[in-house]
């Protein structure tokens, strides 16, 4: 099958049309006068926008339920019933990681996304199956979907022993990232929790993403903790904080000097825009130079019954929770679900220009604004220079 492509007839960001031309899954040329690759499929946009793959900042396939019967949600309130009852309905339900993963990796691609970061559940109790799950959903998808792993200890690490040594074999069997949880709150120590996993990403040379749920005063202390350790070890620019619910809890001076020291360190902020918590000032940490981006977390789970594998529509949920009106802010909260997204994960060769790996999404919108608030059925979706779905439906592979 030729992977290089011809895509007319479409349109940039309030800019006329132009032309695409890929060859072997890379865009070789963009621009109103550009000539056919030899051999190219060619593909007419009839005057589509055209956005670039979208990028799945944070999300957790290993444990959907997408696509299976309803789950029914009796769950108590606290982090910990959730962290207890999931890893129960688990082990009994026959909940099977590979085939859910693949199922919503699956939908993903059909509805643009091209990149993606999952955490997958490390524990004493499954060991590394759900990884392996993964794994083998990684391999099937990779001609099409760039996926990042990332180990994660969702039932806390020092206070399963074991954890610890299972999180360096994930990490040594195809883990792309060490995965942290809650180091007060879960772990109760949260400097030997910190030192635990600083100490682990040095041996396997691996960057950290930390879930912090942690509130107000404790969660910057915590925070204070983690940059502490990213400046003594070096790690600047290899730490994402997900969620981060502190840093929209404190008082504005105490969190400008956490948001600068952030910002010098080039750690990232990972939002998924949630209604019922506090969230990272999104402006304020862009004017900062603070890269944050977007993710769904969990899809269809038993945490949650909400979230589809759509990226526009996570984008119009950061417009709302962020109270984004304007065209040009819209067009930040796409920028959390593409460029942003991808610098935040360390996706190379993104984008629309020359060079970059040919992900590409048609869609029938005026402009980007439009795209986000009306989520307009994908027209076309491009990955790695192959096209892989038409009109909102998978294409035959």
């Amino acid at each position: 099958m030729t992977r290089n492509l011809y895509l007319s007839n479409v349109r940039l960001a309030d800019a006329e049309p132009v032309s695409v031309a890929v060859v072997d899954g890379r865009i070789e040329a963009l621009g109103a006068h550009v000539a056919a690759p030899a051999d190219a499929h060619f593909e007419d946009g009839g005057g589509a926008l055209l956005l670039p793959g979208f990028v799945e900042g944070h999300t957790h396939i290993d444990k959907s339920n997408w696509g299976r019967p309803w789950y029914r949600n009796e769950v108590g309130p606290l982090l910990t019933d959730r962290i207890s009852n999931e890893r129960e309905w688990r082990k009994t339900s026959g909940h099977d990681a590979a085939a859910q993963s693949l199922a919503l990796s699956r939908a993903f691609v059909q509805a643009g996304t091209t990149r993606l970061r999952t955490h997958v559940d490390v524990d004493t109790d499954a060991g590394l199956r759900y990884l392996e799950g993964v794994c083998a959903t990684r391999e099937a998808m990779r001609d099409v979907l760039d996926m990042q792993i990332v180990a994660f200890p969702q039932s806390g690490m020092l206070v399963r022993p074991g954890t610890v040594e299972l999180l360096g074999s994930a990490l040594a069997q195809g883990a792309d990232v060490l995965g942290a949880l809650d180091p007060a709150l879960i772990d109760g120590d949260p400097v030997a929790s910190l030192n635990a996993t600083f100490a682990l990403a040095e041996r396997y040379r691996k960057p950290i993403d930390i879930h912090l749920h942690e509130p107000g005063e404790i969660g910057a202390f915590t925070l204070k903790l983690l940059l502490d350790r990213v400046e003594a070890m070096s790690m600047q620019g290899q730490v994402v904080v997900s969620h981060g619910f502190c840093l929209g809890a404190l008082p504005e001076r105490e969190r400008d000097v956490l948001l600068a020291r952030i910002a010098d360190l080039r750690v990232a902020l990972l939002t998924s825009a949630p209604p019922s918590r506090t969230v990272p000032p999104l402006k304020t940490c862009r004017e900062k130079g603070i890269t944050m981006f977007c993710g769904n977390d969990g899809i269809r789970d038993t945490w949650s019954p909400y979230g589809v594998p759509d990226m526009l529509e996570r984008a119009m949920l950061i417009g709302l929770r962020y109270d984004l009106r304007r065209d040009d802010e819209l067009q930040i909260a796409f920028d959390c679900v593409s460029h942003a997204a991808a610098r935040g994960c360390g996706f190379e060769h993104y984008g629309l220009q020359p060079g970059a790996r040919a992900d590409l999404v048609l869609v029938n919108a005026e402009s980007v604004a439009h795209a986000v608030v009306a989520r307009p059925k994908r027209k076309l979706v491009v990955a790695n220079g192959r096209i892989v779905a038409r009109n909102g439906e998978l294409v035959a592979s």
